[in-house]
């Protein structure tokens, strides 16, 4: 998986992407599929729907392209905020519940040290994962955006619509929320 390129890199891609240069596009499509990818698949939780959805989200964006604005913050929230849209649409669209694969955290997780802490740490991983589910939609939008996909507040505010300060009281209000939810054991 390689890393998205530095925000000043990646807005010259999109650049040459509207002056008509395909390779650079190919080379934000490179960046940016893993992040868009793991983002939907988290939530939708179905591989192969989050594979048409990635697709359908750097088509959309191919055809946007000559639209798209520097605006302070990484290329990579432009194209999770086409998916986002692509999902609610979904959801919309087909009355879909919305659930948490539970594998999502456990494949991002560091090797441990036996079987036993191996499956302690997969049980609260799930565990976890199971109060994230039980979060409103916003927080749980937030809580996803911010400690999975890893975006700052501004990214994911940009993706969410609204501004900074709104994320960073989201984010305090589903951190709690989890809190209170979580087991004794887990806090």
């Amino acid at each position: 998986m390689q890393s998205p390129p530095p925000a000043g890199e990646a807005w010259a891609l999109v650049q040459a992407a509207q002056a008509g240069d395909s390779e650079a596009f190919g080379r934000l499509y490179d960046q940016y599929v893993d992040v868009v990818f793991r983002y939907v698949l988290f939530r939708v939780g179905d591989r192969s729907l989050a594979e048409d959805f990635t697709s359908e989200t750097f088509l959309r964006a191919l055809r946007r392209i000559s639209s798209v604005s520097y605006q302070g913050r990484d290329v990579g929230a432009w194209f999770v905020t086409i998916a986002r849209n692509l999902i609610l649409d979904h959801v919309k669209s087909s009355r879909y519940r919305f659930e948490v694969p539970t594998a999502e955290l456990s494949d991002n997780s560091e090797p441990l040290a036996g079987p036993e802490q191996a499956v302690l740490a997969e049980a609260t991983n799930a565990e976890l994962l199971k109060c994230v589910g039980q979060l409103n939609t916003d927080q749980r939008e937030c809580i996803v955006l911010r400690f999975l996909q890893g975006l700052s507040v501004a990214e994911t505010a940009e993706v969410m619509g609204r501004n900074e300060g709104a994320i960073k009281a989201l984010q305090h209000r589903a951190v709690r929320r989890l809190a209170q939810l979580l087991p004794a054991g887990l806090r």
